[in-house]
C-alpha cells in the first residue's frame, strides 16, 4: 500500500462532502505530474485529504482509493472548466481515481504544524511554491501524520 496527499478547496469539495457522499470521482486534475501520480495509485492506497485555499489550510482527514484508472469525464464536456479540446474518448488525456471516505480527523493538521514537523524533501506540501494537487507521501511520513492526527 502507498500513501498520497490530495488537495481540494473546501468550498469546491470538502471532507464533509466526502463523508456525506462516501465515494467521489476525483476529477478536474489538469497537471501532468499530478495526473501521473493518479495513474500510479492502486486499490486501497490511502490518501490524506488536504483542504487548500482556506484558513488554516491543512490535512483534515483520510480517504482510500476505491477505483483506479478512471477516464475523467470532465475533459469531454465543453461547458466544463476542465474541458480539453485535444482529448477524445478514443484517446483520453486525463485519468483519475474514485476515492472513498475513511475518517475525518478530530483536529486537523495545519500547514503551519506540517512545516514545523517536516522538511520539504519529506513532505512536498511544505515546499515553497509547490502547487501540485496530488503527491506521494512516504510510509514513514504517513505513519507520523497518522500519529499526529490521532494524538490531536
Amino acid at each position: 500500500m502507498r500513501y498520497w496527499l490530495m488537495k481540494s478547496e473546501p468550498d469546491v469539495y470538502s471532507i464533509e462532502d466526502l463523508q456525506r457522499d462516501q465515494t467521489e470521482l476525483w476529477d478536474g486534475v489538469r497537471n501532468y505530474q499530478a495526473r501521473n501520480f493518479l495513474k500510479e495509485m492502486a486499490l486501497d492506497d490511502l490518501a490524506f485529504f488536504y483542504h487548500s485555499n482556506t484558513k488554516p489550510p491543512g490535512i483534515v482527514g483520510l480517504m482510500k482509493i476505491v477505483e483506479t484508472n478512471v477516464v475523467d469525464p470532465t475533459q469531454f464536456d465543453p461547458s466544463n472548466k476542465y474541458y480539453d479540446a485535444k482529448s477524445t474518448p478514443e484517446n483520453p488525456r486525463w485519468h483519475t481515481v474514485t476515492v472513498g471516505y475513511v475518517e475525518t480527523f478530530k483536529t486537523g493538521i495545519t500547514l503551519e504544524q506540517l512545516k514545523a514537523e517536516f522538511e520539504p524533501d519529506e513532505l512536498w506540501v511544505v515546499r515553497r511554491g509547490n502547487r501540485l494537487s496530488v503527491m506521494p507521501v512516504e510510509e514513514a511520513v504517513a505513519k507520523k501524520l497518522l500519529d499526529l492526527a490521532h494524538r490531536g
